[in-house]
């Protein structure tokens, strides 16, 4: 190894300074070259993604798009933003999923841009509106668990010949999960009413992205039926929750699936009762009333009788007048209690469970490994009713309620779907990757175009200057030895002469004719001829015969 490091340094040196300095910079000019026209023809293709985006927005969707690993790119607008070709509904999904871009929520900076002149009362109403809906849905989205929300505000017009005043009214859309749009609802309710004079609670109606109504006062069925479901959504998935980190330490996350489905009763109940306990009584009052009465009664006339009605009957004497007397005595006593009462009125908004319906699947491999592969069918039994008991105590489940448990052991298929989803076909991948190609195939051209025309003409014309030419050697020979000098420059030992012609250049030559003696005049031997060269010049014979074996060496 260092014999050659050593040969190439000489080589390096025998070229010198002025043929070195040209080889350096056409090194350098062909990785100038290469360089740019890689740079250039591999730069991916943009598309655009949003235009009209603030410097806010950009920056947020700057930081999610690096952390997916999506390139992206800003336009010299500062506005617009581009990502690579072919990621764009990838990007827009992300975005979505993020609540981005917010540009679309203007607040009160839509002032900033309104000028004063030839503004109508119409106008500035309307400015005024869209800035209270961006401002709400600004705050809408600080929220834990909202994404993204929009606002509509609708205000009354004043009249004053109206006799019924017009309510405002507002309605929410938001994009959230179930749970936490269902959680935020009633508190952006709240907000939206507090934050628009007049606007009652009860007009406020919240939905969320899928069109599930979340909230809403104006129709009692709806809110009912909303609420009856949002109910059963909640407490099946606070159930499956239970149920999941009561397993998932156990068997893994991957390896059981469960399924709860809820009977709620939401009905209002208003139930009023009195209690009287006669055995608290207090005396309130107490009356006694005393009264004695006494009466005498004495007729003055006789009785009638019969014998009054006789004619030969004395008169009686009234002496034998009825007499009456009657005395009573009366006692009344009165006493007023004061009984303890109790009156409930119990008011209930809330819901009962009628009954849960429970299915657990688990893996049957998982509970085989665990088990060891020799486990049996009653081992696996075993298990699965371990299983159940751990499901009973996670859910509330309650027999006598009616409830429905059921948990099974099963082979889990490698894909939860059963099959894959069928790849993109070969002419999209080539119509995706045709960018990229094209790019590829116009770097490989410009790399050869750069060796063939470039490189390989420059080396050449310095390799071809490293020794004289056999035209500098002819010239320098005397005359009388030119022709054998010429001929001697083929490096295959033949002159141009044996070929049927003279070497170029020379102006000797002769026909098949020619006698033999004269043939070998003009063509000597090599080694005379050799042995000439050398008489001649030794340093340019040396360097002949060196380029004659670099030619038979390439």
């Amino acid at each position: 190894m260092p014999e050659q490091i050593q040969r190439i340094i000489d080589n390096l040196r025998s070229f010198g300074p002025q043929r070195l300095a040209m080889m350096g910079g056409v090194a350098a000019l062909v990785v100038a070259i290469i360089a740019i026209a890689s740079i250039y023809l591999n730069r991916p293709a943009y598309e655009t993604l949003y235009v009209g985006l603030e410097r806010s927005d950009i920056n947020q969707i700057g930081l999610v798009l690096g952390e997916a690993g999506i390139d992206f790119d800003v336009a010299s607008d500062g506005t617009t933003l581009l990502v690579t070709a072919g990621k764009t509904s990838q990007a827009r999904m992300l975005l979505a999923e993020k609540g981005l871009p917010t540009s679309t929520n203007a607040g009160y900076e839509l002032f900033d841009n309104v000028g004063s002149l030839g503004l109508t009362t119409f106008m500035q109403e309307i400015t005024r509106i869209r800035a209270l809906e961006g401002e709400i849905a600004r705050t809408i989205q600080s929220i834990a668990g909202i994404r993204a929300a929009r606002v509509h505000v609708v205000l009354p017009e004043r009249g004053s010949f109206r006799r019924e005043e017009q309510k405002p009214t507002a309605s929410v859309v938001i994009r959230a999960s179930s749970i936490d749009g269902q959680r935020a609802a009633s508190a952006i309710r709240h907000l939206v009413a507090a934050a628009v004079p007049g606007l009652n609670m009860d007009s406020v109606t919240v939905l969320d992205s899928s069109g599930t109504l979340l909230a809403s006062g104006d129709d009692p069925n709806n809110s009912s039926m909303a609420r009856s479901m949002t109910v059963e959504q909640s407490v099946a998935t606070n159930i499956e929750a239970n149920i999941r980190r009561a397993l998932a330490p156990y068997l893994g996350p991957e390896n059981f699936r469960a399924s709860v489905h809820a009977n709620v009763n939401t009905d209002s109940r208003q139930i009023e009762e009195t209690i009287f306990d006669p055995q608290s009584r207090v005396e309130r009052s107490v009356q006694v009333v005393r009264s004695n009465d006494s009466a005498n009664q004495r007729s003055a006339s006789n009785p009638t009788t019969v014998a009054q009605n006789l004619p030969t009957a004395a008169p009686e004497s009234s002496g034998g007048a009825p007499e009456s007397s009657e005395q009573s005595e009366r006692r009344e006593e009165i006493t007023n209690y004061e009984l303890n009462s109790k009156r409930i009125a119990t008011v209930s908004n809330g819901y009962s469970l009628s009954k849960l319906s429970i299915a657990v699947v688990v893996n049957q491999a998982r509970l085989r490994e665990i088990l060891g592969e020799s486990a049996t069918s009653a081992q696996v039994a075993e298990r699965v009713a371990e299983i159940q008991k751990l499901v009973v105590s996670a859910s509330g489940f309650d027999e006598t309620r009616g409830d429905l448990l059921e948990v099974s052991a099963v082979e889990f298929l490698a894909d939860e779907a059963g099959f894959e989803a069928p790849g993109a076909g070969i002419i999209d991948q080539l119509s995706r990757q045709s960018g990229t190609m094209i790019n590829a195939a116009a770097f490989v051209l410009v790399v050869f175009l750069v060796v063939w025309f470039g490189i390989r003409p420059m080396t050449a014309a310095i390799a071809g200057n490293n020794g004289p030419s056999f035209d500098e050697v002819q010239r320098s020979l005397p005359n009388n030895a030119a022709g054998a000098q010429q001929q001697a420059a083929l490096p295959d030992g033949t002159s141009g002469a044996a070929q049927g012609g003279g070497m170029p250049g020379s102006d000797v030559s002769y026909s098949e004719d020619a006698p033999e003696e004269m043939r070998r005049k003009i063509k000597p031997a090599p080694q005379e001829r050799l042995a000439r060269m050398v008489d001649l010049s030794e340093e340019r014979t040396a360097q002949i015969l060196r380029k004659w074996a670099a030619q038979e060496a390439s």
